[in-house]
């Protein structure tokens, strides 16, 4: 599966282990950001640069993490054809894709 996977400050550590986990699996992942802690993005420009690469069918994925997971839900779902939900264990995910398509 083909990934795109951004956070803010505060996801960074959960993004670089979901991201480490995905290619021991096999997927092809691609990071838009937070890069590093030294050159750090806000919440909006990281959903802002990723759920477009979504909705154009780039990626299969996207996955956006931040501090409450509430504030990238909001800027991803200001693009049309966006539907990010906040997912906080398996049953949420799951419902979340399979009743929202999230």
């Amino acid at each position: 599966m083909k990934v795109i996977i951004g956070s803010d400050k505060s996801g960074f550590p959960l993004k670089e282990a979901i991201k480490a986990h995905l290619i021991e699996k096999g997927h092809t992942v691609e990071d838009c950001g937070t890069l590093d802690l030294d050159n750090v993005k806000p919440y909006f420009v990281t959903a802002a640069a990723l759920a477009p690469r979504v909705q154009s069918g780039e990626f299969e994925k996207g996955i956006l993490i931040c501090g409450t997971g509430i504030g990238i839900s909001m800027a991803a779902n200001k693009i049309p054809g966006i539907r990010a939900a906040l997912c906080h264990d398996l049953f949420t995910a799951q419902a979340c894709r399979e009743h929202n398509n999230a």
